[in-house]
């Protein structure tokens, strides 16, 4: 058995330590906002925040959580910089199919934790890992500009 923090609850799961956090979220808690992807961390879909960094949940073992928080996408609004990213995204009305904005919002929000003011550059680098089929890169951009100056 092994307990989590996750979204600020703790969680007890009864599950191999080597399987992968985003199998433990989807399957055993219920928690789909989380998005299965590619399953190699190459394209983002399934970016969660672990110790308050954003990581590839398909490649990271619920034991190798150990004791940090884990935030998932139905979590992130409850966060000041969360909350200005899903404002921000529904007003540049980003999502055209949305399978991979739940893991462009966790790693948006993870560059305005750390980067309050990004700009292109620093936007582009903190986004590289998310793909969006859709190609709503500019929207993505623009959101996140708009998150920013909520910011300032």
């Amino acid at each position: 058995m092994l307990t989590l923090t996750i979204n600020g609850q703790s969680r007890d799961v009864d599950v191999p330590e080597d399987m992968p956090l985003l199998w433990v979220l989807r399957d055993h808690l219920n928690l789909v906002g989380t998005k299965y992807g590619c399953g190699v961390a190459q394209c983002g879909v399934c970016t969660v925040h672990v110790g308050g960094k954003p990581v590839r949940s398909c490649q990271l073992t619920v034991g190798d959580v150990g004791t940090r928080a884990v935030i998932t996408i139905e979590g992130i609004g409850s966060t000041p910089n969360g909350a200005k990213v899903q404002q921000a995204w529904m007003e540049a009305a980003v999502p055209q199919c949305g399978y991979c904005q739940a893991g462009q919002i966790m790693s948006a929000t993870a560059l305005l934790d750390t980067n309050p003011q990004p700009d292109d550059a620093d936007i582009d680098a903190a986004m590289a890992g998310n793909l969006c089929r859709c190609g709503t890169y500019i929207r993505i951009r623009r959101a996140i500009k708009n998150a920013a100056a909520k910011s300032a």
